[in-house]
This record gives C-alpha cells, structure tokens and sequence, in this order.
C-alpha cells in the first residue's frame, strides 16, 4: 500500500490563515510585523528564494522590506547595516539571505542580529535556548518539520528518529527538536558506517543531505514516516530531494514529496517567527502601560 502523502502545501495554507487573523489583531494595536531580507549580490536561486518570501509575506498582511546591497560590500558596511536595523522599532524580523560573499564571516553576521529579531533561529543565544528547551525562535525548516508531524497526528514520543545529515540549519537543530519531544534521535552523516543498517531502524526518517534520491527502499522501514528536506536538480534539471520518492513512497508509511513538502513549511514558519517577534513587542508594549 502507498503512503499517505504529507502535503507541504496544505498545511502551510491552513497556517497562513491562523498567521493572517493575527497580524489583523496586531494592526487593531497599530503594529505591523515588519520583515527584513537583505540579499548580497545576485545569485539567482537567492533571488528566487527571496521574491517568494516578498510574495508570503505581503500576502499575510506583514511589512516586506528587501534591502539589496551590491557583492563588493564590505563586511563593516553590512554589519553597520544591520545595527541599524536592530534599533528600527518598526522592524521585528531580520534575515540575511545565505550563502555571503567569501570575504563575508557569516558567523559574525549571523551573531550581530539581535536574538530579538532573530526570526531564521540562528544566533546562538536562540540555538543554546533551544537546546534547553526554553522558549525561542526556532530554526524555520526544523521547526515546519515539526509542525508536519503535528498537522498529521503523527506521535513522536518514544519515537527512534534518525537523521541523515548533521547541518546546523537543519540536521543538528531537527534532531535537538526530536529530542525536545522524547523521541530517542540518531544523526547519520558522511563517516557513518552501515548506513543501510542503522536507517532501516528509524520510526521517522529525516534525509537532509543535499544528494540526488540518495536515499532509497532499502534504507527504508516497512510503514516508517520518511522526511525529505533535500532540493537537488537531478541529471534533467527537475526538482527533486534526497529521497527516491516513486520507490520509497511504496514502503513508507508517511512520506513528503519535493517539491511541495518541507519547502512550503520553511517560509511558513519564518513568517510565524516574524509575527512572534512583533507579538513580543506588543506584551512589551502593554507591561509598560
């Protein structure tokens, strides 16, 4: 029997209308959750990336504001740029689109954004609370992991998840995220031997490598939930994930397509982070009256 497809897409829909009443409840109190992008340089997949966060957030009611600053700008100019925007009351939501110019330390612009304004779950300070499973922005793809699962009843608790890839934008934060909800987490990577062995375990499978269907039947558990988080272009320039989804979706129990799966629920939890972010301000605003 096939698996159920988990739609990306649909649960996303369903989120922007829960994201859309309360931006409306926000303006009632004259804030309007405000969202920076700043893109270096012209790289076509950033841009690509970019007109699609716009498009989501001027759709939810939210302030889009993309700031384009040329490939020769300097680290000092980037980060003065930056402080400036940390103190813009107007603003609750700063991204830096990667990747950055080599000459860039993203390191150190990540960890110049205030955590406040923190909407992608980078800094440290939102990393560290994370791990000990304080309130935080949380990583956006982990995070709309995470509400998937969620949408779709699928229990976690006791759980073995195992997660191919150990990325700090996704493997490593989706496995802490796991952990936070009692499952038993394994992290896979290029130096893990008997790969096969140890994926043929898993209760949920999250495959975050970054390789053409890298992942296939074999790797898989009779009726196990498996998550694609990979975007790849294969031999024929279509889109396609980590997963050998045509192979794969015979024997897993649950299992989500590229496109139209985890992709949606990135931007979809970026803007969640943004309207948390401006929702903060407003508590804020109404402890000090």
């Amino acid at each position: 029997m096939a698996a159920t497809i988990i739609d990306g897409k649909q649960i996303a829909k369903k989120k922007h209308e829960e994201i859309s009443r309360e931006v409306e409840k926000l303006k009632i109190e004259n804030i309007i959750p405000g969202l920076v992008v700043i893109l270096v340089g012209n790289n076509p997949a950033s841009r690509t990336y970019v007109k699609s966060k716009e498009k989501t957030c001027t759709n939810l009611g939210m302030n889009s504001i993309l700031i384009e600053l040329p490939e020769t700008v300097s680290e000092v100019e980037l980060l003065a740029k930056i402080e400036e925007l940390n103190l813009d009351s107007s603003i609750h939501g700063i991204l830096i689109q990667l990747p950055l110019p080599k000459h860039i330390n993203e390191k150190k612009v990540i960890e110049t954004i205030v955590p406040e304004k923190d909407v992608d779950g980078f800094h440290p300070i939102n990393i560290g609370r994370m791990m000990t499973g304080q309130d935080a922005f949380l990583p956006c793809t982990p995070y709309g992991i995470m509400v998937m699962l969620e949408e779709m009843n699928i229990p976690i608790e006791g759980k073995h998840v195992v997660v191919v890839g150990r990325s700090n934008i996704v493997g490593k934060p989706s496995g802490q995220l796991f952990l936070n909800e009692n499952a038993t987490v394994t992290y896979c990577h290029s130096k893990t031997r008997d790969l096969k062995a140890i994926t043929t375990q898993a209760d949920i499978l999250v495959a975050a490598v970054g390789r053409v269907n890298f992942i296939t039947a074999e790797h898989v558990k009779e009726g196990a939930v498996v998550i694609d988080v990979g975007i790849n272009r294969n031999h024929e320039g279509k889109l396609c994930g980590d997963v050998q989804f045509q192979e794969v979706k015979e024997k897993a129990g649950y299992i989500t397509p590229v496109p139209g799966g985890v992709g949606p629920m990135t931007i979809t939890m970026l803007m969640y982070n943004t309207l948390k972010s401006a929702q903060n301000i407003q508590r804020t605003l109404q402890n000090t009256i």
